[in-house]
């Protein structure tokens, strides 16, 4: 593996789109500084915006390089391609890559986005929330739940070979996803893959790492769900 000791990771663990980056360095076993930043410290918050002025969630900077990477698939893209490791992040073969990062669009787009509308939404202040959003986000996450279930059928991982991009963003997005909808029976291959996937030692770890932080995500208001 290349030097990739200059890697500096900006983010927080209980970020679905952080931990879909750090499921990805871990497994390919990429070496780098994990720098968290508390956006609520007026130092750390202006910090951050000086190295990425959009203020979003994670962002890369290879000091070796002269980079700043932001973007989760972006940056595992960049990962891939300047610093392959133990896991063939995203494939070489064409066919393969190209089904690993259409993938890695569905769990991004209509299972991480969807939920975290109906999440964020619990934030707002009372009589400001959106209740047609959020059914339209549930909506959709019900959609992408059917798509993906077919989808996935008779495959241990996402692209069909092996752990890949795709299942980094699968990791996140489905665990947070059916904690606000659940997968309950009525999509066992879902169930059953992220079973696998929160057994995969790069995914436990995150895991275990967001656990302190999981009282800061919003509980359902009463009577809502």
């Amino acid at each position: 593996m290349a030097d990739a000791s200059g890697l500096t990771l900006h983010f927080h663990p209980l970020s679905s789109f952080c931990q879909k980056v750090l499921v990805a360095l871990y497994d390919n076993g990429t070496p780098f500084r994990a720098q968290h930043v508390d956006l609520f410290d007026e130092t750390q918050r202006a910090a951050f915006l000086r190295l990425w002025p959009l203020g979003k969630f994670p962002v890369l900077r290879d000091e070796a390089r002269g980079r700043t990477v932001p973007e989760s698939t972006t940056i595992i893209e960049y990962v891939a391609h300047s610093y392959p490791g133990a896991t063939a992040l995203v494939p070489a073969d064409p066919g393969l890559a190209l089904e690993t990062r259409e993938l890695d669009r569905l769990f991004d787009h209509y299972v991480n986005v969807p939920m975290q509308k109906v999440v964020t939404d619990r934030l707002r202040p009372e009589g400001r929330g959106d209740p047609q959003g959020v059914e339209d986000a549930k909506a959709l996450l019900v959609k992408a739940y059917d798509v993906l279930e077919a989808r996935l059928a008779g495959r241990e991982w996402a692209n069909g070979m092996g752990f890949s991009m795709a299942d980094c963003a699968a990791a996140p997005a489905l665990r947070y996803a059916d904690m606000t909808l659940p997968l309950g029976g009525s999509f066992p291959t879902l169930a059953a893959y992220l079973e696998r996937l929160k057994q995969r030692p790069s995914f436990a770890r995150a895991i275990a790492e967001a656990e302190p932080f999981m009282k800061l995500i919003p509980q359902p208001k009463e009577g809502a769900a």
